[in-house]
Order: structure tokens, then C-alpha cells, then sequence
């Protein structure tokens, strides 16, 4: 018996090491974004019922397993405030440094509003560089204005 999402997405890594299938595989065979998969497979979206069927093949997961993903999760992943794993910290002080830049020029632009983290999309990719590989990282939301009431 599986008690909560959690559950579901160690099975998922448990699996994705033993059988060594890529994210971008998984992706392909959902025919979704690798990023937006492997948040999806990380527990962090909702797969429709075709999508949990098609996961389930790839990782062998029961049809308990198959029924979570199907279920909104809650989302948010990081077990602390400030993240210690070195990649995910190096992003928590891109924001830290970098966010009051980000929000100005974002309000200087669009005006007062938010980008959204629904209506988004991401695309991470490797960029070759002769002084070392870079990685280039597109984040592109919506911009939602603030309403006056």
C-alpha cells in the first residue's frame, strides 16, 4: 500500500537508475518537454490518465502507483528554506543576488505584476564553450498584472 507521492517518485528514481533510462526518454515516450516531465516524475505536476499509464510502463509501477500520478500533488520540494544541495543553493543565490534586478526590470517592462510558474515553460539545454560547457537555462511565463478593485 502507497501512502502518499512521495512513495511513487522514489519508485520512479529507484527505477530510473536500475533500468538507466534518461529524463528525455521518458519525455519523448509521454511526448511532453523533458522538464516539464521530469517535475512531473519528481512529483511535482499531475499526469493525465494516458501519461500515468505510459510512466508506469517505463518504470514498472503497480497500478496503485499509476493512480498518484493522476492526483494533484503538493507542490514544493525542497526540505529546507535555504537549500543546501550545492546546484539548488547556486540558484536560491541567483535570486538572492540577482532578484531585485529581475523584479525591476520585469516591473520596469511589463508593470505591476508577476511572471507566472503555471503559464511557464523551460527549456535547459547544453551550450558548448571552449573555456568550459555553459549551461543555458529559458525561463518563460506570463506576465499577470495585479488587478485594481
Amino acid at each position: 500500500m502507497i501512502s502518499n507521492r512521495s512513495e511513487v517518485t522514489a519508485m520512479i528514481l529507484s527505477a530510473k537508475v536500475r533500468k538507466g533510462i534518461k529524463w528525455s526518454q521518458v519525455a519523448e515516450a509521454i511526448g511532453l518537454s523533458k522538464e516539464w516531465t521530469t517535475a512531473g516524475c519528481l512529483g511535482q505536476m499531475t499526469f493525465d490518465k494516458a501519461q500515468a499509464e505510459t510512466i508506469g510502463k517505463l518504470f514498472e509501477l503497480s497500478d496503485e502507483a499509476i493512480a498518484w500520478l493522476q492526483i494533484v500533488p503538493y507542490k514544493g520540494s525542497l526540505p529546507t528554506a535555504v537549500p543546501t544541495d550545492p546546484l539548488i543553493y547556486r540558484w536560491y543565490e541567483v535570486v538572492s543576488v540577482y532578484g531585485s534586478t529581475i523584479k525591476e526590470l520585469i516591473h520596469e517592462e511589463f508593470g505591476d505584476g508577476i511572471m507566472s510558474a503555471i503559464d511557464f515553460s523551460m527549456d535547459i539545454q547544453r551550450e558548448s564553450d571552449p573555456k568550459g560547457d555553459r549551461v543555458n537555462v529559458v525561463l518563460s511565463g506570463k506576465f499577470l498584472p495585479y488587478k485594481s478593485y
